[in-house]
């Protein structure tokens, strides 16, 4: 049983890392690689782009001490620097499966400050939702404020409105929903008395207790800086990166903003770390601001190169430090 789940493990992460790279080599096939290359050999300032990584790693730290107040108002008090770990490995373990990252860091919470798995996850979810909420409000600030740049993307890019609409209009995405909504209501309803649907039951409970604590926090308004500080450190990770390049250190606050909400909204795609998606978004958006696509292509895949390498080599520290920290 074992080998058969890290066979579908190893086969999921084949199937996300191939769909990331073809989509790269779509994006890419038809940028000049010469100009890419002259780019990363004389038009970048890599002591901006190095100084740009410590924002990052600040950022990450600030999601660590957040969601140790979260699971701090379950009543629980795991070891702050067990968290930090945690949290950094978290974005290495996502490199290699998507999205495994989350589940891994519970479990060695779990692990070593002995906390429940199910209510860990509950406070998990807490934070991915925060997550959400913020980049839904930043993304609806920059439509509002900026309806030509979407009017603009959507013309340039067809093909994407597009697949919004079939999905929206087609018939099986309510069947479906509606009928998982009354297969779930049959079991629940009707066959709660079997020992699965019990467990099931009992995690839920445990996940809605953990869901729970964003209502009772005591610091709410604490809550909302740790967001504010962690989402301006994400910005400013990438913003600072538009002074390293010649062709985008004048393109001002605004266009970085609306550059980075467009990337943000592309890692939501359950490829290793928004490979292919966040560069067509990134290169897309500088495009309608005027950025020769050659040289958007080199800002895309040298800012995202370096920031993957950056967060995969913290994170491994992180994996490492772990256990080495709990080791007595």
């Amino acid at each position: 049983m074992e080998s058969k789940e890290i066979a579908r493990t190893t086969l999921k992460t084949i199937i996300s890392l191939s769909i990331g790279f073809v989509l790269l080599w779509l994006i890419y096939r038809k940028v000049n690689l010469d100009a890419v290359l002259e780019v990363m050999r004389t038009g970048v300032r890599y002591d901006i782009l190095v100084g740009s990584l410590f924002f990052g790693l600040a950022a990450n730290i600030m999601r660590a001490i957040r969601w140790k107040l979260l699971i701090n108002a379950m009543g629980e008090k795991p070891r702050t620097i067990n968290i930090i770990w945690a949290v950094l490995g978290n974005y290495t373990i996502n490199l290699i499966l998507p999205r495994m990252g989350e589940v891994w860091r519970c479990a060695m919470i779990k692990k070593y400050d002995k906390i429940s798995f199910t209510k860990l996850i509950g406070t998990l979810l807490v934070d991915r939702v925060s997550d959400v909420v913020a980049i839904g409000i930043i993304t609806l600030l920059i439509m509002v404020f900026n309806v030509q740049f979407f009017t603009d993307f959507f013309s340039n890019n067809p093909t994407l409105m597009d697949g919004f609409i079939q999905l929206i209009q087609s018939p099986w995405l309510y069947i479906i929903t509606v009928g998982f909504g009354i297969m779930i209501y049959i079991l629940f309803r009707y066959m709660g008395h079997l020992s699965l649907i019990v467990r099931i039951k009992a995690v839920l409970k445990d996940i809605y207790e953990g869901l729970y604590t964003i209502i009772g926090l005591k610091h709410k308004e604490v809550f909302i800086l740790e967001t504010i500080l962690i989402w301006m450190g994400y910005f400013i990770f990438f913003y600072s990166t538009f002074y390293a390049f010649s062709f985008t250190k004048d393109l001002g606050i605004v266009v970085g903003l609306i550059t980075f909400t467009m990337g943000s909204i592309a890692i939501a795609v359950p490829v290793q770390g928004g490979i292919g998606p966040w560069h067509f978004m990134v290169i897309a958006s500088l495009v309608l601001f005027g950025v020769d696509p050659n040289e958007a292509a080199a800002f895309a895949l040298i800012v995202h190169t370096t920031q993957t390498l950056w967060t995969a080599l913290v994170g491994l520290v992180g994996v490492v430090a772990l256990p080495m920290m709990n080791e007595k």
